[in-house]
């Protein structure tokens, strides 16, 4: 993957949320939003989110930064022809997502492995790359854009990697809740016909991918231990492989 532009390295310091914030904030007042008090407190407001548990606090001249390119943005008329951002985007500011590493395969699976859904508010959600279509965790949404088609994209920060890894996804195909570990007292959830992010674990990558059941197998277990086989078939190859609940995360439920 390609470096991102420096010109945009004050966008990796914030969420999502904020920047939908920012943009609410400078349509109210425009070029106002340069003041130095207005920044520094802006950037208090941020810093104390409950959002930013976690993450570094944000100071007031990449608040500063941010309202500067977004004016400088404004003053070019190729971005004026762009239509508003759908209100869907304020939605990705709930904490529920998940996703990505490439090349990292064991240590992916243990992380996600180890992630409950009371202690992962950090990797709420999960976005597919276009690298090898795989599903990684998502640390942070970095910016968005919105296409001349109307297609809505964010910027994401996978979870473990630098900005070099950063990737433009599409937000209604490839960014969703974050897919849960299923625990081996929760193996009767999973039915055959269900979408489940398995992992895949080959000679050459190990990957989280979507899959379907096939087929299931049940086992005498107890609630620390399943013994539960699962056929799945995975939707990017059509190939089919036997499971244990170890290795599948199902989908939260509506």
């Amino acid at each position: 993957m390609a470096a991102s532009d420096d010109s945009s390295h004050y966008f990796t310091e914030f969420t999502l949320a904020e920047i939908v914030d920012m943009e609410n904030l400078y349509k109210e007042i425009g070029d106002q939003s340069l003041q130095k008090d207005f920044c520094q407190t802006v950037a208090s407001t941020f810093s104390c989110s409950t959002n930013r548990k976690g993450k570094p606090s944000v100071t007031w001249k990449q608040v500063q930064g941010w309202f500067q390119e977004k004016l400088k943005q404004q003053s070019q008329p190729k971005y004026k022809t762009l239509p508003s951002p759908p209100l869907q985007i304020v939605d990705l500011s709930n904490p529920n997502f998940a996703g990505k590493a490439v090349n990292v395969g064991n240590a992916t699976y243990v992380q996600r492995r180890k992630g409950k859904a009371s202690d992962v508010s950090d990797l709420a959600f999960e976005a597919r790359s276009a690298r090898d279509y795989a599903w990684y965790d998502v640390s942070s949404f970095v910016t968005y854009r919105v296409l001349r088609t109307g297609e809505l994209e964010v910027r994401v920060r996978f979870s473990g990697f630098d900005n070099k890894h950063d990737e433009w996804v599409d937000v209604r195909t490839s960014v969703r809740e974050r897919s849960i570990p299923v625990e081996p007292s929760e193996c009767g959830r999973v039915n055959v016909g269900d979408l489940l992010l398995c992992f895949q674990d080959r000679e050459d990558q190990a990957l989280y991918c979507d899959a379907h059941v096939v087929n299931i197998k049940r086992g005498i277990h107890d609630q620390s231990r399943c013994n539960c086989v699962f056929l799945v078939r995975y939707d990017l190859d059509n190939t089919e492989e036997a499971v244990g609940v170890e290795r599948i995360c199902r989908r939260p439920e509506e």
